[in-house]
């Protein structure tokens, strides 16, 4: 069951998308392991076709590394196939990007 509440403070990092995702073709495997409900979420590259890539909404990662170091029911892949996700300290990303309000 996914989360669907306010998380209730800054997790002390957070999941940044890299560039070279690649919205593993439609079905990304990080969206299913994120255990937030539209934290996780397709964004259609304008750049290159029809390809999506991953955007993780900052107000909502609760910085559990779920998609980047579990596999889906039993399969061998664990989170992300591309290594494009990278978990970022909330205070340096808080530093480029501005302060998140919780």
């Amino acid at each position: 069951m996914a989360i669907t509440t306010q998380r209730k403070k800054k997790p002390k990092q957070i999941a940044v998308i890299l560039d070279n995702c690649t919205g593993c073709a439609g079905s990304p495997v990080c969206v299913e392991l994120c255990p937030v409900d539209e934290c996780m979420l397709p964004q259609y590259d304008q750049e290159n076709g029809p390809f999506v890539y991953i955007w993780v909404d900052p107000l909502k990662c609760i910085g559990c590394l779920r998609c980047t170091t579990s596999g889906v029911m039993g399969t061998q892949i664990e989170g992300c196939p591309w290594d494009a996700i990278e978990m970022v300290d909330t205070k340096a990303w808080e530093r480029e990007n501005g302060d998140l309000p919780y």
